[in-house]
């Protein structure tokens, strides 16, 4: 089990934490379904930086996690640990986490000591509300409305675990959870990083010259409706100057909510088409950078398609300003 790969247990009854420090060494993860029966409290496999593997950590424990008001003493003590609170699948959780180890870890430096808090049940959640048209303005508006305030509450009491657990700064690689962050955030004693604030300070910081001379400097975005319509990364990115831009329904209609069904039928070379179409409509529109807002659409295209000069995965940058803030506590 204690192989350096990540092993995820999706569970239906309690959430599985994981926290950790993989060597850069150990930045290929995987992930592992198993069946097992809970009667008590999860579990949380802990591991500090500094080893070549899991089996080798000194620190290497498993603990249980907290019932109700139980008080727990921290997990982890490094000034520059690092909360993570999972996404929509385990997947995008894992795949952030990666670049995070692997990022952190160039010039032979340590990785960053992390924390997660993955649940499955949660992760369900916020992948039916990402998919839900419009879902503000729809007939099931007051289900909508629980549904909200529900997970809200759940991604709550996940900042509040790690918090306790030692996080001294804490991220969500999940595009849909931005929607509710301030509301996530009140009361949280660490930084908690915004994943629109980093992606418009990075393209900032980029000092990007207009496609067209004399206009402003535009941003597209393709996202899902819900996405869209917490509208944080347009807010954002306007906070900084810049112009957004948005493909219009009928293309929506007709390329990018396609494509995500294309892609779970898995037609993927069909669900690529589609992109590009969407990709091309907003480079028409003279857009310097297209921000991927969406997991499905940020790893559809194949790494060399020319298209992808033209966009950014607001999850890297991200990672990167985790890694920025964690260097900066040393």
């Amino acid at each position: 089990m204690f192989d350096g790969s990540i092993v995820t247990c999706f569970q239906t009854i309690r959430p599985f934490h994981f926290s950790g420090g993989i060597n850069k060494h150990r930045t290929r993860f995987k992930i592992r379904t198993c069946s097992i029966k809970i009667t008590s409290s999860p579990q949380i496999l802990l591991q500090t930086q500094g080893t070549d593997s899991v089996s080798e950590s000194k620190t290497t424990r498993l603990v249980s996690a907290p019932n109700g008001s139980q008080r727990m003493d921290s997990l982890l003590d490094q000034s520059n640990t690092i909360g993570v609170i999972g996404g929509v699948s385990a997947l995008s959780t894992l795949s952030f986490l990666e670049k995070l180890v692997k990022w952190s870890s160039k010039d032979e430096k340590e990785s960053l000591p992390f924390i997660v808090c993955n649940d499955p049940v949660l992760n369900r959640e916020l992948s039916s509300l990402e998919s839900c048209t419009f879902p503000y303005t729809s007939p099931s508006k007051a289900r909508s409305q629980l549904d909200h305030m529900l997970v809200v509450e759940k991604l709550k009491r996940k900042r509040a675990f790690l918090e306790k657990s030692g996080a001294r700064c804490i991220v969500m690689p999940c595009h849909i959870s931005h929607s509710w962050y301030e509301e996530i955030r009140e009361g949280c004693s660490v930084p908690f990083l915004h994943v629109g604030d980093c992606i418009a300070m990075e393209l900032k910081e980029a000092n990007l010259k207009p496609v067209e001379t004399g206009s402003n400097l535009r941003i597209g975005i393709i996202a899902t409706d819900a996405t869209l319509n917490a509208g944080f990364y347009q807010e954002k990115l306007q906070n900084q100057g810049f112009e957004v831009v948005l493909l219009d329904k009928a293309t929506m209609e007709h390329t990018v909510i396609p494509s995500i069904e294309s892609l779970n039928r898995k037609d993927t070379e069909g669900a690529r088409n589609l992109l590009r179409i969407a990709l091309q409509v907003l480079m028409v529109r003279a857009v310097n950078t297209i921000i991927l807002a969406s997991d499905d659409m940020s790893n559809l295209l194949p790494q060399d398609d020319p298209l992808l000069k033209k966009c950014v995965d607001p999850m890297d940058a991200l990672a990167r300003s985790t890694i920025q803030w964690a260097r900066s506590m040393h």
